[in-house]
């Protein structure tokens, strides 16, 4: 899969999408590609962090440098199993496990008060107080069960979003 879209044959697309566990159609995958190739500005089949926040729906995100985190530099599998958490087509115990993976930031597979708490500033800005903050993420994991000194564990996360209507999509356009 080099860095030009007549480089992706039909091998390449169905490899992908059942890489990806069909979370995108072929089409889709197509215009993945295109968008692959123009984020990746060397040609070297990589996109690299920088490169990310080129996209400016990615750079404005508060989260955008935790979602950095979670990257490196991704080839074009990578980058389509990445965006494969916000289709809809995606179980929600898929989207669980990637936002998990969001609030995990030393990937110890435990989500602690502090580390919700960096989110929730990510999040929040200098919209609310220090104090602010604390007080509503005690009162919510309260009110799910939990206390500020509890570790939840990506269970945990299940627990508490599996029931949601969590909608985490994006539209993929076709040309």
């Amino acid at each position: 899969m080099g860095n030009t879209s007549s480089m992706l044959t039909q091998y390449d697309i169905e490899e992908v999408q059942e890489h990806c566990k069909h979370a995108f159609s072929q089409q889709e995958i197509v215009s993945l590609y295109q968008r692959f190739c123009q984020l990746d500005r060397n040609g070297g089949g990589f996109i690299l962090t920088d490169e990310f926040l080129t996209v400016p729906e990615f750079a404005v995100n508060p989260l955008s440098q935790r979602l950095l985190r979670m990257l490196n530099s991704l080839n074009f599998k990578e980058f389509v199993a990445f965006l494969s958490a916000f289709s809809p087509r995606v179980p929600l115990q898929q989207k669980i496990e990637f936002i998990f993976k969001l609030y995990d930031s030393d990937n110890n597979g435990k989500v602690t008060f502090h580390d919700m708490l960096d989110v929730l500033r990510d999040l929040t800005g200098q919209f609310i107080s220090e104090q602010q903050r604390e007080q509503v993420l005690t009162r919510v994991l309260e009110e799910a069960g939990y206390t500020k000194d509890s570790m939840l564990v990506l269970s945990d996360f299940v627990k508490i979003l599996g029931s949601s209507d969590l909608k985490m999509e994006v539209e993929v356009p076709v040309d």
